[in-house]
């Protein structure tokens, strides 16, 4: 297993660090977020090829990770090129040095994010499918449809010319203010839960991977960014203000 990991963590950053080349020359980030769902699909796949197994819980978990990445990829990258650009990079595209960490930073991401389906991957011997996996995959078809459907409502929302300058709070956006983040909290923390179904020991070090994209979306890259360009560009909107104070960021209930 061990060494199908580090197979998997090499091609990882090789293929970002030859894009990152790429990108660096043509100085464009259009198909950054596009080549990281790629690398999550290539992955999945050669981990359990490498491995010589086919289970159904390999495949079923492969397959989920393909259908992620086409739907987000594509949609992440069509958006992009709607756009024009991504904000994020604006002032990384010309400087190849802080572009190369960015591309880094996105292969450290793939590896610990997709490292429970790798360790299920790289099993030898196979469980039968239990409760825990049914669960599981229900809470990850509950993440994808929160994802897909938030963000198809916002595309439509800032699609329509009578929404220039607003901001969303309909659909799935009146009961979190980021629905399509909690989409995908859902769905790594399901896959986690079916791919611990094999874990033993050690193995169960891998839980990093949600409680890792959370705190990325929470407290690093996602949520603080877009809450302070949204204050910044809605603070003194006495609408918006009610909007942040009665919705919360992520989670649409309080525990």
């Amino acid at each position: 297993m061990g060494a199908i990991l580090l197979k998997c963590a090499l091609l990882d950053l090789t293929i970002q660090w030859c894009l990152w080349g790429a990108a660096s020359i043509l100085q464009t980030e259009k198909f950054y977020d596009l080549a990281g769902s790629g690398t999550f699909i290539i992955l999945t796949h050669l981990s359990y090829r490498w491995n010589s197994t086919s289970y159904s819980r390999q495949k079923i978990q492969s397959a989920l990770i393909t259908v992620w990445g086409l739907r987000l990829g594509l949609f992440l990258f069509f958006r992009v090129l709607k756009e024009g650009g991504d904000r994020r990079f604006n002032d990384v595209r010309t400087n190849p040095k802080q572009f190369f960490v960015y591309w880094t930073l996105q292969g450290v991401w793939i590896f610990i994010t997709l490292l429970p389906t790798l360790i299920l991957n790289t099993q030898e011997k196979d469980r039968p499918l239990c409760v825990r996996d049914y669960a599981a995959w229900t809470i990850w078809t509950l993440g994808f449809a929160t994802e897909a459907i938030a963000d198809q409502q916002k595309w439509n929302f800032k699609s329509d010319p009578d929404n220039v300058g607003k901001f969303i709070q309909t659909g799935l956006w009146a009961y979190s203010r980021h629905p399509n983040y909690l989409g995908e909290i859902l769905q790594w923390t399901g896959l986690f839960i079916s791919a611990s179904s094999v874990m033993e020991g050690v193995d169960h070090v891998s839980v990093l991977s949600p409680v890792f994209l959370w705190y990325l979306l929470t407290h690093v890259s996602g949520i603080p960014i877009l809450e302070k360009q949204a204050t910044l560009k809605w603070g003194h909107d006495p609408d918006y203000l009610k909007y942040i104070k009665n919705t919360p960021a992520l989670w649409p209930f309080k525990f």
